[in-house]
């Protein structure tokens, strides 16, 4: 690295300051000086109490350890376990009731239900095309998935499935926008009369669904329609080739899709040093700024890709009406535990990710602020806080942006967060969480994986776990996901924050999907999380059939339905009545995801993959995945179920399936038969030191290997 450049008692790398001073603070009003006494501020005041919280952390998981340890081979005590944990700090008693003071909150986080995208912030093109998710074509997306129950056909237009998709949406536009009298399918004029819609002469069954158009309104080029928040438009086009054979000329069905979007700096990249920081940073700057650009080859052709410009139609009553073409943008930042060597402290330590994320994307997000039309039409700057552990860390990430908030000459409470769910003592205590930040909690969501690696790590000395399958059908993951959505309806979120659900990991599958993901509307979710724009478009159907609003009225109706109690019942294997054949297919499944995951993120820097399984189904990997699965088998170690040589063996084997499995892609190196490649190291690393890694996350392993093979192609 060259030398490094001193800011206001930091040591700061040079691609960073060039960044920092002549691309992302012109135009904010902030100066260099400010920026960086700040960061230095945030460095030295701030560094020293995230590391003591680091050592709560490791501090409770040492004696949580040890009152295992002690009780090996007797009846769990569910009671005594729990009185343990009180006395400890690791669970908080309960405090009064209280609603979130969350003020200034978009509309497509606060009002609106809908799907919300997840995407790698370091690929342009993702990014963008996730920002644009925000309307989605529902002819192209049935057309083009297996979502009507049979893979799209190879080769040119298939006219058969073209009817079947046009007949398909129609019956939505039955379900979701009935007419007077008749189908949508016998329909052959789309016509506005004195501010109405008329529909062959029939008035829609609910009037008011009807808010805009484009063109003549004898003859619209567009219909636009709302339900349960979400729009859709009707494109008509006489010239188009689906809508010349159309009766009444519908060339397309457009549905309002990703009302969100989270621009991961996290889970889903590979940021490891400036270099890194530095690209992930710029496609936010980019994004914020509305100039991010990327080239994309389609069909022969070289794209400039950039973002949607707003929606224009005449209101009902001839006014005019816009609407927002892009998603409302969070940015999630990265959780406490790491740091990066992107600027040092006065002791030469590395600052923590998190403070530098945190000052810099909030810096970043004032672009938006100071424009029109841009992504927060309230004022806000969204950030995503995950990883979080119990209310004190709550509270600490709202120290920093208060502090960040002052640095930049911000409003208080200008920076909204997102509480993940997704470590076992912010589910346990997660109200008194969500107290520590009421004035800024704008979203609260459930993460499966993250949260079985947690279970599995806080719990590794209570025994064996269950296989993974059937972790996930214990008592203790129905009651995370119902305490979640109702302690969230108990703390006001609704109306003011969003619910959300995790990810559906499967994203050729789209007809599983659809019969799925329902239930997360269902649950009292007001968003949850989708792999692709096509997803999104998708799982926007759910909200159409689903009127979340009326279903978190009858849940705060009903009271709470889940409680601590469940939360702490470990899943662990009573029976154990496994084949050897069960135990070898279960940490093979395990090291093929891990070793597919892994592979590309050391040596090509991808931190979210589209990983084959053993029965080649693609699964959206990151590093949540890879935690529970490294974890389950140091579990598995730990305690005997299988041997280090059985595990290795299962690594060997499954590291040429996966050699087999990207067989087609030019940058990628083969692991076998060698084995001795850094990513395959790295495999073993998160497998065989997994016991002992902080709570059994993926981060130190993976950037101190990466960090290896990126100076070995410096030379």
């Amino acid at each position: 690295m060259t030398d490094r450049i001193e800011k206001s008692g930091l040591q700061v790398s040079p691609e960073y300051v060039e960044f920092i001073e002549k691309r992302a603070l012109p135009g904010t009003g902030v100066g260099p000086d400010t920026f960086w006494s700040g960061l230095s501020r945030l460095a030295h005041e701030m560094g020293p109490k995230n590391h003591a919280l680091l050592d709560v952390r490791e501090d409770m998981q040492q004696q949580i350890d040890a009152w295992h340890v002690a009780r090996r081979g007797q009846p769990h005590d569910h009671e005594a376990y729990k009185a343990f944990l009180a006395d400890i700090g690791y669970l908080r008693a309960e405090g009064p009731d209280f609603e979130i003071e969350t003020d200034n909150v978009d509309p497509e986080i606060a009002e609106v239900p809908g799907p919300q995208l997840v995407v790698p912030i370091t690929n342009a093109r993702y990014a963008l095309n996730a920002a644009n998710a925000r309307w989605g074509s529902l002819y192209d997306c049935l057309y083009g998935t297996d979502a009507m129950g049979s893979p799209a056909p190879a080769g040119g237009y298939d006219k058969g499935r073209g009817a079947r998709v046009v007949a398909r949406a129609r019956v939505f536009l039955d379900e979701a926008f009935p007419i007077e009298g008749k189908s949508h399918a016998d329909v052959r004029r789309y016509h506005v009369r004195d501010g109405a819609l008329l529909i062959d002469d029939c008035p829609l069954m609910q009037p008011e669904k009807f808010v805009g158009y484009k063109g003549n309104p004898k003859a619209p080029d567009a219909v636009l329609l709302r339900n349960n928040g979400l729009h859709v438009e009707l494109v008509f086009d006489r010239a188009h080739f689906i809508g010349a054979r159309d009766q009444a000329l519908l060339a397309d069905v457009v549905i309002e899709s990703a009302m969100s979007a989270i621009m991961d700096c996290e889970d889903s990249v590979a940021c490891v040093d400036a270099e890194d920081k530095v690209e992930a940073y710029a496609n936010w700057l980019g994004l914020m700024k509305g100039e991010l650009t990327a080239k994309v080859d389609k069909g022969g052709k070289t794209l400039t890709r950039r973002l949607n410009a707003d929606r224009t139609y005449t209101a009902p009553d001839g006014g005019p009406l816009t609407l927002k073409a892009r998603a409302l943008m969070w940015v999630r930042n990265v959780g406490h535990l790491m740091t990066n060597p992107t600027a040092l402290t006065r002791d030469g330590e590395e600052i923590f990710e998190g403070l530098l994320d945190a000052l810099t994307t909030v810096m970043i997000a004032m672009h938006d602020l100071n424009r029109e039309g841009g992504n927060s039409v309230k004022g806000s700057v969204y950030i995503v806080k995950p990883k979080m552990h119990g209310p004190d860390e709550v509270a600490f990430s709202d120290e920093i942006f208060a502090m960040v908030e002052d640095i930049l000459g911000l409003p208080r409470h200008t920076v909204k967060i997102g509480v993940m769910d997704e470590e076992r003592r912010t589910s346990i205590n997660l109200k008194e969480c969500i107290r520590a930040a009421k004035h800024r909690v704008a979203f609260i969501n459930t993460g499966f994986l993250d949260r079985t690696g947690d279970e599995i790590h806080t719990s590794m000395e209570a025994g064996p776990f269950s296989r993974k399958e059937f972790i996930k059908r214990k008592a203790w993951i129905t009651a995370y996901e119902n305490q979640n959505v109702d302690i969230g309806l108990e703390c006001g979120l609704q109306g003011r924050a969003q619910i959300g659900k995790g990810m559906w990991a499967m994203p050729d599958l789209m007809a599983a999907m659809l019969e799925a993901k329902i239930e997360h509307p269902k649950a009292g979710a007001n968003c949850a999380w989708v792999p692709s724009p096509t997803a999104a478009t998708l799982h926007a159907l759910h909200y159409h059939k689903v009127d979340v609003k009326a279903v978190q009225d009858r849940l705060k109706a009903g009271g709470r339905r889940a409680y601590v109690d469940t939360l702490l019942d470990i899943p662990l294997a009573e029976y154990r009545k496994w084949s050897d054949d069960m135990i070898r297919r279960e940490v093979e499944n395990n090291a093929q995801g891990i070793l597919g995951y892994v592979v590309r993120w050391i040596d090509q820097g991808v931190g979210c993959s589209k990983v084959p399984d053993l029965n080649d189904v693609g699964l959206m990997e990151d590093r949540a995945t890879c935690r529970i699965s490294a974890q389950h088998i140091a579990n598995w170690l730990h305690h005997d179920v299988v041997n280090a040589q059985e595990v290795m063996a299962a690594l060997r084997k499954m590291a040429a399936v996966v050699d087999d499995q990207n067989a087609d892609d030019p940058a990628y190196r083969p692991m076998a038969p060698g084995y001795d490649g850094i990513a395959f190291q790295a495999a073993c690393d998160l497998v065989f030191k997994g016991r002992v890694q902080p709570s059994g996350y993926t981060e130190p392993v993976l950037h101190a290997r990466r960090k290896e093979l990126k100076a070995t192609l410096r030379g």
